[in-house]
């Protein structure tokens, strides 16, 4: 795909990195039925072309990641009811068959369709002003996607007080980090320079044994322990011949990390 059609994110490949970019901080970054296309077509992408090892996802604007589907435009939703389908699941990685690492760095509001993404991110890291909200029930709709979705990344709890409340309350930061949501909080300004650092380091690696550890542990969410045992087994199988020969063993840097 031409990276440069895209029309609602601004996407840009380099040193193994796919970087995506909302673009539409006048809508707070709301998703329409064009985001929808264009992100299908970036997982395809991202999926099939071996040069991208990781993906990290970010956004235009002060104000916001993003606040969900943009309720001006509304989104697609087929009139035949047995043929509807979640119109998020165009945003998520792994429902669209990626399994490249996502890094999403996140700041100021995060609400309601703003999951899609932060469901099946791998690592997310925040700001000090982003705040995590759906106000799905507020407005007389139930909230039951997204927050299914974030069921699996979080406490039960967490999430039911998050759809209760709706618009009556806000996650902050902090909480989120203390939940487990968010796994690192840095300043704004330093926001999208961490992601990079983050991702490049992560593409680093082998990109056979990331994709594998990926595709392992996400299915083993769907699956009983035994059955995900044995599929990960299947993966080391698979993925470790491919992986090791993709490096030099005695040249891995061992001494140089952080301490989080």
């Amino acid at each position: 795909m031409e990276l440069s059609s895209l029309t609602t994110v601004i996407a840009e490949h380099r040193d193994h990195v796919l970087t995506i970019t909302l673009n539409r901080p006048d809508r707070l970054n709301s998703f329409t039925n064009i985001m929808r296309a264009e992100f299908r077509a970036l997982w395809h992408h991202a999926a099939e072309t071996d040069d991208v090892h990781v993906v990290v996802l970010r956004a235009n604007g002060d104000r916001a990641f993003s606040t969900g589907m943009d309720v001006k435009e509304g989104t697609y939703v087929s009139e035949n009811v047995f043929s509807r389908r979640d119109p998020g699941a165009d945003l998520a990685p792994k429902q669209n068959g990626c399994w490249k690492p996502l890094v999403c760095a996140v700041h100021g509001m995060v609400a309601g369709g703003a999951l899609y993404w932060l469901n099946e991110a791998d690592i997310i890291i925040a700001s000090e002003d982003a705040q995590f909200f759906d106000p799905h029930v507020s407005y007389g709709m139930v909230a039951a996607l997204e927050p299914i979705g974030l069921a699996h990344r979080i406490p039960i709890g967490e999430v039911l007080r998050m759809v209760l409340l709706g618009l009556d309350e806000r996650m902050s930061a902090e909480r989120a980090r203390e939940i487990g949501l968010v796994s690192e909080i840095v300043p704004r300004a330093e926001l999208w320079t961490r992601a990079e650092d983050l991702a490049a380091r992560i593409a680093a690696k082998p990109a056979a044994a990331i994709q594998g550890s990926i595709r392992a542990i996400w299915e083993s969410k769907d699956a009983t322990r035994s059955q995900a045992l044995a599929t990960g087994m299947s993966y080391t199988s698979l993925g470790n011949p491919i992986g090791k020969a993709q490096i030099t063993r005695s040249e891995v840097p061992t001494r140089k990390y952080e301490v989080r």
